[in-house]
């Protein structure tokens, strides 16, 4: 569909380096970095690791081990991301957990009915595909969960001193901003069609496929994401409410006696901390 010449690289770098101009220029930054620098960064890091998939894949899906390692690679990627994206402590590794949820009972329901074949040109795109949708959801689910605790932690204490669980105090104030982490992917499927032309839709026309074939193609990509997606959603806010993924440091508040917690303790917990 695009030639792949000296134009296109041109235009590709013109694209970026103006997405990075007006992320400086409009100061769009989080607690921990700036946009700039994040899109500058990201499209490098995509260049490079589209070339080496392009370089091994035609090996990968030709050996079957490779194939399933190329999988786990893509899982473990997945979860490093979304781990970090979530949280900078060491409760990160717990994003793996909201990932696999989603994806990998979808990945094995479609292999053991045969839907999608144990071959590297369906089952990668596919497993990428699911995976990627999981990745999506925990970091927003998880992300808008634990901004919503910090911001509304009087709101959770108050919850526990009526006699809320930490956990039912932490869910009833999480769960609407995570369950906001759904819109785009329902949004994506109510407008399907009408508004975009997803990628699958597109690829298996380029690929000759009839529009019936690959409009059915894009209907069951567009349900098995939103089953991922909705599995890790409640899986990553039900992490945080248990205090399983948290943004707080554990330690022990100066002169404070073991076992008797003080403010920062209360906080802590409201934040989904230690307890």
């Amino acid at each position: 569909m695009l030639p792949v010449d000296r134009t296109l690289g041109v235009v590709l770098a013109v694209l970026l380096l103006a997405a990075v101009a007006v992320a400086a220029w409009a100061h769009l930054a989080d607690e921990h970095d700036t946009y700039a620098r994040g899109i500058a960064t990201a499209g490098v890091r995509a260049a490079v690791q589209l070339a080496v998939v392009a370089a091994l894949i035609g090996w990968v899906v030709k050996h079957e081990a490779a194939l399933l390692g190329f999988v786990a690679l893509m899982f473990a990627v997945a979860a490093r991301t979304a781990g970090r994206r979530v949280t900078r402590n060491g409760t990160w590794w717990w994003a793996a957990v909201p990932i696999a949820a989603g994806a990998l009972p979808v990945v094995v329901l479609l292999v053991l009915t045969g839907l999608v074949p144990v071959d590297g040109i369906a089952l990668i795109p596919v497993a990428g595909i699911l995976i990627g949708g999981a990745l999506t959801a925990t970091v927003l689910g998880g992300r808008r969960a634990l901004e919503e605790l910090r911001l509304r932690a009087g709101e959770v204490e108050a919850a526990m001193a009526l006699g809320f669980t930490d956990r039912d105090a932490r869910l009833e104030i999480a769960r609407p901003a995570a369950s906001g982490a759904l819109v785009p992917g329902l949004d994506q499927t109510r407008t399907v069609g009408l508004v975009t032309l997803p990628g699958a839709f597109v690829g298996m026309l380029l690929g000759g496929a009839s529009p019936v074939t690959a409009g059915a193609v894009q209907f069951f990509v567009l349900i098995a994401l939103m089953a991922v997606q909705a599995v890790a959603v409640s899986v990553v806010l039900e992490l945080v409410a248990r205090g399983r993924i948290t943004r707080t440091e554990s330690a022990r508040e100066p002169g404070r006696k073991p076992g008797r917690p003080g403010p920062k303790a209360v906080r802590d917990r409201a934040h989904g901390g230690p307890r």
